[in-house]
């Protein structure tokens, strides 16, 4: 689903048409190679990445989850936190 999202993006698009001119040069070969070359890294870089960081947050999810004690404490923390910032949006609405 992120992947559809992704191409569908169209700020992909106006990143590709101002960034990307910059670095292509007319006098080292085709333009329209030069532009496919540097999307193409650019998608490979970015696919590779988030599949680390997919594969880091998947195995990170299972080795919580097969810790009881650190769902209660996560529990716990993110309710203070959130707690917390309530209390001073509070606060702050006083001021």
């Amino acid at each position: 689903m992120g992947f559809v999202i992704n191409l569908l993006n169209p700020k992909i698009a106006v990143l590709y048409l101002s960034l990307l001119p910059q670095f292509i040069d007319p006098q080292h070969g085709s333009v329209l190679a030069q532009s496919l070359m540097l999307g193409t890294v650019q998608i490979a870089l970015s696919i590779t990445v988030n599949v680390m960081v997919a594969m880091t947050a998947g195995s990170i999810a299972v080795f919580l989850a097969r810790k009881p004690a650190w769902l209660l404490i996560q529990r716990w923390l993110m309710g203070a936190v959130l707690a917390a910032l309530a209390v001073r949006m509070a606060t702050e609405a006083c001021r």
